[in-house]
């Protein structure tokens, strides 16, 4: 069982111009991530856009960035949903044999009481002997999956190993770090949370900024190290860029930072719009201030 540490990152889909899945740019964020230091990828997260991708397309870019990865990280695919039985068939037939795990989320819309969740995730863990990682994002589900859940489907089932958790609150995510039990990761979901989330005993981060930033992966590196000095110079440096790319929304931003980057484009897909140019030229200023 892989346990998870350090700094994964949630990848975005490169489009092209026209909108379609870009291969090449598939190429590029891949190889972009790993050079600069990443632990694991998640791939078809929300910072995929994965709700505007077609089943075709989630394969294609799937496949694509599997071929690049080339097995140098680990990979965590994501797979959730408000329909538990669509979700738990969905991962039963999914192909997860190049993956560690299944990132999955907290329902969303349906606003489920914290048994429902229990019993949500109780179904998908029971639907696959791959590793789960829970997903914890109050402001996109509309429900709070509270520390006693978390800490009561970790001691429940084994192959639920670990959390992406994204609650405001970082006395919640420390009563999950204080009560979990061993072997069991709690992983930030917010990128400015992660460093004092990670000095305070959690695991590290699942990224939207670390695909594009190598100094991010070293922050939590030297935070895991308890070299907390040198981890705070490189968040306070980068604190006014991370805050930048969800000005507009996520994937937004940091699809502007990678174009900048010469990386993919910054195109999004309806109903996301790409980056003004106004916060695009903002987002250029504050990375020049990074190097």
């Amino acid at each position: 069982m892989h346990k998870f540490k350090g700094t994964g990152v949630a990848l975005v889909t490169p489009f092209n111009a026209d909108k379609e899945v870009d291969l090449k740019g598939i190429e590029n964020l891949v190889n972009h991530s790993i050079d600069g230091g990443v632990e694991f990828l998640v791939l078809m997260g929300t910072t995929a856009e994965s709700a505007t991708l077609d089943a075709d397309e989630k394969i294609k870019a799937i496949d694509k960035i599997k071929e690049v990865n080339n097995s140098r990280v680990p990979m965590v695919i994501g797979i959730g949903g408000n329909d538990t039985r669509k979700v738990s068939k969905q991962i039963a037939s999914f192909d997860l044999n190049d993956f560690d795990a299944v990132l999955s989320v907290s329902p969303a819309y349906n606003k489920p009481t914290q048994e429902g969740i229990y019993q949500h995730f109780k179904a998908i863990s029971e639907s696959t002997d791959k590793s789960i990682i829970l997903y914890n994002v109050p402001s996109r589900t509309a429900s709070n999956m509270l520390p006693e859940t978390t800490i009561r489907l970790a001691q429940d089932f084994e192959n639920i190993v670990a959390i992406k958790e994204a609650s405001p609150s970082f006395v919640q995510s420390t009563e999950i770090i204080k009560n979990k039990p061993e072997g069991f990761s709690v992983l930030s979901g917010d990128d400015e949370f992660a460093l004092p989330m990670t000095l305070a005993g959690g695991d590290g981060v699942i990224s939207v900024i670390g695909q594009a930033i190598p100094a991010y992966s070293e922050m939590i590196r030297l935070a895991l190290d308890r070299k907390v000095d040198a981890a705070y110079e490189i968040h306070y440096r980068l604190m006014d860029l991370i805050r930048s790319i969800y000005i507009e929304g996520n994937p937004v931003g940091i699809k502007a930072l990678l174009e900048i980057q010469e990386v993919c484009t910054r195109t999004t897909r309806l109903p996301l719009v790409k980056a003004t140019d106004h916060l695009t030229q903002q987002i250029e200023r504050l990375y020049a201030q990074t190097k």
